[in-house]
């Protein structure tokens, strides 16, 4: 096991390796006398101890080990059956009035909160252990980076936070003796989704989360830091955590850098990832990852240019349909010190997924440990099986994904899996209609969340399960940075999922998105044509290059086609998000819609 110190012989001066810092010590000990852990290991993110909780996770059945020569460093784990995505229903912000939470959130009184979560958590980890993780989200000497403090009951978690964030020393060393930590208390306790709550206290920069170990719900440097309580962080503070994955491109001897915000499990990790065709390559056209899945945006005052940061340390990305076609930058991404969860295992050591291969293997354990066969008439991997991967491991790693100074991003990218009435891309008219275009983004809903499957939810700006405020206040906020920018990135819509009246899709999608990626580009300088159309700037069939492609004029001409009375039904369907906020609509949002009718 790895070294560790119990609550009753406690040295936090050899523990955390010098002065210990009062505020730190005063919370672990309210934390430790509520949660009465058995024992309790400092993660200190160092290879040797990483190795040893996957070791010990072996023991305790947490992990299993995969084929080492085929994926050396890899091991699955298999969550609860009851324990799968995010559990939006049991997420709530808390605070005193509802009004913070605002009307697309759940809200529970602090008072409250609190009172029900230390009857949960009361003696929840007695006879478990107990781990402490100090991280860092963002590089070391960005003025962005923030520490949290994650205490868990949950070795998965200790393992992945490890993975995922800056782990050890250079979280406490950055802390120092400051009161200014995210402090995120976990136990999965026991997995009951009635005593399932994903508590965030933004005023207290405080998430208690219990009764689950999935990732979305656990690992709390992740979206509940690294969006809800980091966007309350850049609303007070003047910057803005995004939903948002960061791309670099290099093109006609230049580089640009794109942000785009896509919901969970339509293409984000494929499009930071993405491949250019061969005929792309040729022409010197190269894409290199910053982030995939989380933006920290914020403007330089020495030039007044939207810059951006990935804070988070590696990817947890959807495998279903992942495969060396489609996303060879994460096939080799995870070929090695990766932690995949809820895929089926092969016989010979290997996991499996659907769309991983074209035929199926003939026999499999699947994401719940029961034999399947092709024709058992259930899926091998759960359709939101992930893998959790280190992002140095990537192979089209940006050479500044870990640069403190930011990348400057060019364009922003809204776009969601519509398989019918929205374009394959369109360019908004301004900052403040680009704005409108992400508030009013609709996605068909994926298994990426609990819920049906396939209806067509307004998701804005991909981040409606991830706001820590309220909604109103957060498009004021978006509103508001246009105010500081010298020159902004332009807005995009995009849409690679419409498909034809046989359900075939109209786009190819994946690598060949580069084309699409070009257009914008040239947009961004000056350089391509557009006409004007109801929903924005539009590219003419001529502008988009579909040389080598097996993609027929008329079938982009279908993709890029706007049926006004079909978007008529679409605005009426959008009147779900301005009718919650009734009165709390920013008035630009009001005029944008305003202008559409007028077009439509």
């Amino acid at each position: 096991m790895p070294e560790h110190f119990t609550p009753a012989n406690m040295s936090f001066e050899a523990a955390f390796r010098g002065e210990p810092n009062q505020h730190l010590q005063s919370w672990l000990a309210d934390v430790f006398s509520l949660c009465d852990p058995e024992r309790i290991i400092l993660c200190t993110g160092e290879p040797a101890q990483q190795q040893e909780l996957l070791d010990c996770g072996v023991l305790d059945g947490v992990f299993i080990p995969l084929n080492q020569q085929k994926l050396p460093g890899c091991y699955l784990h298999r969550s609860h059956p009851n324990d799968v995505a995010r559990t939006e229903q049991c997420t709530y912000i808390c605070a005193p009035h509802k009004d913070f939470a605002g009307p697309t959130n759940n809200w529970m009184a602090s008072r409250q909160a609190y009172g029900l979560l230390r009857g949960l958590f009361a003696h929840s980890m007695r006879g478990r252990t107990c781990y402490i993780i100090p991280f860092l989200l963002g590089p070391v000497g960005c003025p962005l980076t923030r520490v949290g403090i994650e205490v868990t009951d949950s070795l998965y978690v200790a393992a992945s936070m490890s993975i995922m964030t800056r782990v050890g020393l250079p979280a406490l060393e950055v802390l120092g003796d400051s009161d200014d930590f995210t402090r995120c208390l976990h136990s999965i306790g026991d997995c009951d989704p009635q005593r399932r709550y994903i508590c965030h206290f933004p005023l207290d920069n405080t998430i208690w989360s219990f009764g689950s170990g999935y990732g979305g719900n656990a690992l709390l440097g992740k979206k509940c830091m690294a969006l809800r309580m980091a966007g309350y962080m850049g609303l007070q503070q003047g910057w803005m955590a995004e939903h948002m994955l960061i791309t670099g491109v290099q093109h006609n001897e230049q580089k640009s850098y794109v942000a785009a915000a896509f919901p969970s499990a339509c293409g984000k990790t494929n499009f930071a990832m993405l491949i250019p065709p061969e005929s792309y390559k040729r022409r010197g056209w190269r894409v290199t990852t910053v982030g995939d899945d989380i933006a920290w945006l914020w403007v330089d005052h020495r030039d007044g240019r939207l810059r951006g940061i990935n804070p988070e340390a590696g990817y947890f990305g959807v495998l279903p349909g992942t495969n060396w076609q489609t996303n060879p930058n994460a096939m080799s991404t995870m070929a090695h010190d990766t932690i995949f969860t809820n895929t089926a295992l092969l016989p010979d050591g290997d996991v499996w997924w659907e769309g991983k291969t074209l035929e199926p293997p003939p026999h499999a354990i699947d994401w719940t440990g029961q034999p399947w066969t092709p024709d058992c008439g259930r899926k091998a991997a759960h359709p939101n099986s992930r893998f959790t991967a280190p992002m140095k491991n990537n192979p089209a790693l940006d050479e500044a994904a870990m640069d403190p100074a930011g990348v400057p991003i060019s364009a922003i990218i809204f776009g969601g899996r519509r398989s019918s009435t929205i374009p394959l891309v369109y360019q908004a008219f301004n900052w403040i209609h680009g704005v409108y275009v992400g508030a009013t983004l609709g996605s068909e809903t994926t298994a990426a969340s609990t819920g049906k499957t396939g209806v067509v939810r307004r998701d804005p700006m991909a981040m409606l399960p991830f706001m820590g405020y309220s909604i109103s206040d957060y498009l004021i906020h978006w509103f508001r940075m246009r105010r500081k920018m010298a020159d902004c990135p332009r807005i995009f819509h995009v849409n690679w999922f419409r498909k034809n009246n046989r359900g075939e899709y109209l786009w190819p999608g994946y690598g060949e998105n580069i084309r699409i990626l070009e257009w914008i580009l040239n947009r961004c300088q000056g350089k391509a044509s557009a006409v004007e159309s109801l929903l924005g700037w539009m590219p003419r069939i001529q502008d988009i290059n579909l040389s080598g492609i097996e993609v027929k004029p008329a079938d982009l001409a279908e993709a890029q086609r706007v049926d006004s009375e079909a978007f008529k039904a679409e605005l009426l369907a959008g009147e779900e998000l301005f009718l919650k906020m009734a009165g709390e609509l920013p008035k630009e949002m009001i005029f944008q819609r305003e202008l559409l009718i007028s077009r439509l």
